[in-house]
């Protein structure tokens, strides 16, 4: 979104906007055989994890031991949510 500058930039906006719906839309599929709570865990540890690695690789942000050492954790917390649902 960063790249869109407030939704200025014909392009970025565009692909913000293909890439969201098709997150949605997966979002969507997924909850037709997951549990809720699972679905969503994962939907957003994804775009949390994505969000944090796009912004050290793309606009050059820190990459500490504590940003590293708090997505491990996320994704950690992710797969375990997954391991502990009935499905």
């Amino acid at each position: 979104m960063k790249f869109t500058d407030g939704f200025t930039r014909i392009g970025p906006s565009a692909v913000v906007l293909v890439v969201a719906l098709l997150s949605f839309w997966l979002l969507a599929v997924a909850m037709k055989a997951l549990p809720v709570g699972t679905v969503y865990a994962v939907w957003v540890g994804i775009g949390t994890a994505g969000a944090a690695l796009f912004g050290m690789l793309l606009f050059r942000e820190p990459a500490t031991v504590a940003r590293i050492t708090c997505l491990l954790m996320n994704v950690g917390g992710v797969a375990d949510r997954r391991l502990a649902s009935d499905h």
